[in-house]
């Protein structure tokens, strides 16, 4: 008997999926053609004007005739990788990639014109350590609260986000794939989203958010919360890192994340905790790599770094208390350094347990000598800011970019949120969802693209103030903000 003829015949004790059957296929269908006829009719509003009452919808400000190029004059830029703003020439824009960079009056006649009025223009911006999920609410909510509402004022904060200037997030941790999914279609406003999914961690490592009351966990235990919504996956041996890393990459994963040593946020793992036998780690990496991708792991301590190193990861998150063999280590194999300027000021993610408190001062105390010494042994350097379950915090997300000056000049600064941001991207390779350059502003690459009122090469003070100071936001070719 079929699954059709089954319930047909009042077979309720069968449990079926119709996502398959043709007449599920067929309604797919119906529906995809009434979007489109929408599209052809109104334009992307007619689509998704619906989510306009929720304050969801994309705010494209400017109107470009289809079908015409944008042409950026009068400005100066930043190519994301050249240590100096240049001038000379305009950007032009079509099909959402930047398709020349002409001298200065030499652009198309038929272009749109957008006359930036002389002031600095950079890459979209590029945080590598984001949680876009879980940045605006607290440990509490996101722990318990249904996770409709999670996912609401992620869609949310994914607009402010991108109001921020912040065109590209990595995202490593959290239950992403939806939201991602929303931008991608126009549903929200926000940035282009790597996705990691969930975090992987063994058992009592620093994604195991379970509470103490309800181990010892047995075989026939229904999952944690925390794993059945998509925030982390609890994997102890070889076989079981191997299945969840490959159910991370079934639901898109561009990259993954693991947990291979103690956090600050957690109260079961001491920061000097290594998480993860060296051969665990590998069968992440070998699972990725069977995919064209990568692992980026959670870790502070040398041991640790050292361990995920010889298994293979290629981006190191955090970081702050590798010691100098470590950092020359991480340099020599060309790993990635995705480091937070964590200095325990008032940017910092919220802790009342003096557990947490005295974990968070040795990681600050940690962060002046980690960007320091990786500065000076060459070490591949990304900027990200690890926000998390902290709720009005993102507004600092701009802010903590330019606390990076304290260690070096500002375009250096800049450079590790746009092209050095870009390059760590890239590795995700045939996993990456947008399959083109981002961080920089060259022939053939995204047109992510802002303007600002301030001087990138004197300072980045201007970037803690982007309602004022950030005066177009451009994300693939597309006009989310104009104040020129």
């Amino acid at each position: 008997m079929t699954c059709c003829e089954a319930i047909e015949a009042g077979a309720a004790a069968i449990d079926c999926c119709l996502c398959g059957a043709p007449q599920t296929q067929a309604a797919f269908a119906r529906i995809e053609a009434d979007i489109s006829r929408r599209q052809f009719l109104g334009g992307t509003a007619a689509v998704i004007g619906m989510f306009a009452g929720f304050g969801l919808a994309p705010r494209e400000l400017r109107a470009q005739t289809p079908g015409r190029p944008t042409l950026l004059t009068n400005l100066r830029f930043f190519d994301g990788t050249t240590l100096a703003m240049q001038t000379g020439r305009d950007i032009l824009i079509a099909d959402g990639r930047i398709s020349a960079l002409p001298a200065t009056g030499t652009g198309p006649e038929d272009a749109d014109v957008i006359d930036c009025g002389g002031r600095a223009v950079t890459p979209g911006l590029i945080d590598c350590h984001w949680h876009a999920t879980l940045v605006s609410v607290s440990q509490v909510a996101a722990l318990t609260q249904d996770i409709a509402f999670i996912h609401l004022v992620a869609g949310q904060e994914a607009g402010a986000t991108l109001m921020r200037g912040f065109t590209t997030v990595r995202d490593t941790g959290g239950p992403v794939f939806g939201l991602k999914m929303a931008v991608d279609r126009g549903v929200v406003a926000g940035p282009r989203i790597f996705p990691s999914g969930a975090m992987i961690s063994q058992t009592s490592g620093h994604g195991d958010f379970r509470l103490l009351s309800t181990l010892p966990r047995m075989d026939s235990d229904p999952a944690d919360y925390t794993e059945r919504t998509g925030v982390a996956a609890i994997a102890d041996g070889r076989d079981e890192v191997l299945r969840r890393t490959r159910e991370q990459l079934m639901k898109g994963a561009s990259q993954i994340k693991i947990m291979a040593g103690g956090g600050v946020t957690s109260l079961y793992d001491p920061l000097d905790t290594a998480q993860f036998l060296e051969e665990e780690m590998e069968a992440a990496v070998r699972a990725a790599a069977d995919w064209g991708t990568y692992v980026c792991a959670h870790v502070y301590t040398s041991e640790g770094i050292q361990r995920a190193l010889r298994a293979g990861v290629r981006s190191i998150e955090h970081g702050q208390l590798a010691d100098s063999e470590t950092i020359r280590m991480m340099g020599d194999a060309g790993a990635w350094w995705s480091i937070q300027p964590f200095l325990e000021d008032e940017d910092s993610n919220p802790r009342t347990n003096p557990i947490q408190q005295a974990k968070a001062e040795e990681v600050a105390r940690g962060t002046v000598r980690a960007f320091e010494e990786g500065r000076a042994e060459g070490v591949n350097m990304a900027f990200g800011t690890d926000i998390l379950m902290n709720p009005g915090a993102s507004r600092s997300q701009g802010r903590q970019l330019a606390k990076l000056t304290r260690f070096m000049p500002p375009l250096e600064a800049l450079r590790m949120a746009t092209g050095n941001a870009g390059e760590l991207l890239a590795m995700s390779g045939p996993r990456d969802p947008y399959q083109g350059r981002l961080g920089v502003i060259a022939e053939g690459a995204h047109a992510d693209i802002l303007v600002w009122d301030g001087d990138p090469e004197t300072d980045l003070d201007f970037l803690d103030d982007p309602t004022n100071n950030l005066r177009l936001v451009m994300k693939g070719g597309r006009v989310f903000k104009e104040t020129l």
